[in-house]
């Protein structure tokens, strides 16, 4: 049985649902728009965490899953923007 590719295995420690984004050619345009995604999704997370906040028997352990998903989210927007950066020494 062949692996999977590195693309598609899935990384230690996160949800099933989450793939790895292995190194491999993508376009400045591919990054902006997989950063605009994350942004949204984020967003999105935001919204939800704040919902369940304001229920009168919130779910704490849900909350803390989505702020963590949230956390995940955010260092992946820095590693894109980081791609898009160009490196300047001064």
């Amino acid at each position: 049985m062949r692996p999977a590719p590195r693309e598609l295995r899935r990384t230690a420690n996160l949800p099933a649902f989450v793939f790895h984004e292995g190194p491999f050619d993508v376009t400045e345009a591919e990054l902006r728009k997989r950063l605009e995604q994350l942004r949204i999704e984020h967003r999105d997370l935001d919204a939800a965490i704040a919902a369940l906040g304001a229920l009168d028997a919130p779910d704490q352990l849900q909350i803390a899953r989505l702020k963590k998903r949230k956390l995940h989210l955010r260092d992946r927007m820095a590693a894109i923007e980081d791609e898009l950066i160009p490196d300047i020494i001064a």
